[in-house]
């Protein structure tokens, strides 16, 4: 299979931000294009996150990359769903994700018409949860998706075992959902003293420091931090840049964490 990279690169994701708030959106993308993010995450599954990040991207989409969802049991309600990201979207999605594995099977060859139509560059597969690994192992070993979305971060390496070295040797691009642990980890952050050693690595914060972990693993494309705050994507773009962490520092971030 032909190989698919995105980076290493931060995007932003926008679950739990900006909702439909189209002046934060704006904000929030004006930010990201400043530091030179491009790549962003969306799903039906987040209020109206999608129409206010393609409000925001008018004028931006053509050096953006989205990755968006189908979240429905229903086929019927899956293509309204993918009419309108149409709409917001520019006439097409980079990245079409089933959400959740949720009727995989049956959105599969509809979306596959619309990626042969020009509509859809990538398909790709999500889930959260480690119970459904499995299923989302099986998904991925059909070879019909280029990229998979699942959660990783420096607590959280449910995927390391399996889905990482599957995804890497079919060549799929990699999404990393929850890097920061749904804002759990980045609270309880180091001193600037235990930092230190990770300085020569452009880290100057903690929530740095935890996606450059992800970041560093070469199986990894893309971290999407949600957040709502334009300051603290600028922050978050920062780590997407090398040096990367070896062995040494990774260990480190993991001590840290603990």
């Amino acid at each position: 299979m032909e190989e698919r990279r995105l980076g290493p690169v931060v995007g932003v994701g926008t679950w739990r931000t900006f909702d439909g708030d189209v002046s934060l959106a704006r904000a929030v993308v004006a930010a990201a294009v400043g530091a030179g993010v491009r790549v962003y995450d969306s799903s039906p599954m987040y209020g109206d996150a999608e129409r206010s990040l393609g409000a925001a991207l008018d004028g931006h989409r053509s050096e953006s990359f989205v990755a968006t969802k189908i979240w429905t049991p229903s086929l019927r309600a899956g293509q309204e769903q993918f009419r309108r990201q149409l709409e917001w979207f520019g006439g097409c999605v980079d990245v079409e994700q089933v959400h959740n594995l949720v009727a995989w099977r049956d959105h599969l060859p509809w979306l596959e018409r619309a990626r042969e139509d020009g509509l859809v560059g990538w398909l790709g597969v999500t889930h959260f949860a480690a119970s459904a690994f499995g299923e989302l192992e099986e998904a991925l070993r059909t070879h019909r998706f280029q990229a998979v979305q699942l959660p990783y971060n420096v607590r959280d390496q449910e995927c390391v075992g399996r889905l990482l070295p599957l995804a890497d040797e079919l060549g799929m691009a990699v999404i990393v959902m929850e890097p920061l642990g749904t804002g759990s980890i980045v609270r309880r952050a180091p001193t600037r003293e235990q930092l230190a050693p990770l300085r020569d690595f452009g880290v100057e914060t903690w929530a740095q420091a935890l996606l450059k972990w992800i970041l560093s693993d070469s199986r990894v494309d893309v971290v999407i931090p949600a957040t709502s705050n334009p300051a603290h994507v600028t922050e978050n773009a920062a780590a997407g840049t090398p040096p990367w962490f070896g062995p040494a520092e990774r260990a480190h971030v993991e001590r840290l964490a603990r």
